[in-house]
């Protein structure tokens, strides 16, 4: 069982930064692929963004490319999801996720098998 706790998010501007960070319990975190998905009302959960467990892949959606970038600690058990220049449409609620022991990094939420409690995100225009 891995337990996730998230931070961070908030209201902020457009054009505006945020950062997300995502602490996760256990002694195997160096061998779990992170990602972080969000979800706005009424539709359903969206890749953003994944890190392999070593930290050396990283995938985004197309949304995400260039503005936002994820990173990890694997000395602190943490991921942390850096949003640059948000958009009006980045509003949604933000999830951290771990998908263990996955040699690649994946990008669909059926290979997640834990996540956090989300965080909400709201950019204004």
């Amino acid at each position: 069982q891995v337990q996730l706790v998230q931070s961070g998010g908030g209201l902020v501007q457009a054009g505006g930064s945020l950062r997300l960070s995502c602490a996760a319990s256990g002694r195997t975190f160096s061998r779990y692929a992170m990602g972080w998905f969000l979800q706005a009302p009424g539709k359903e959960r969206a890749f953003v963004a994944a890190i392999s467990d070593s930290g050396s892949n990283t995938r985004y959606s197309d949304s995400a490319e260039d503005r936002f970038t994820i990173s990890r600690d694997n000395a602190k058990g943490t991921v942390h999801l850096q949003m640059n220049n948000l958009k009006p449409e980045d509003t949604a609620i933000y999830y951290c996720a771990v998908a263990p022991y996955r040699p690649y990094v994946p990008v669909n939420t059926a290979d997640y098998d834990y996540w956090g409690q989300g965080t909400q995100v709201t950019v204004s225009s």
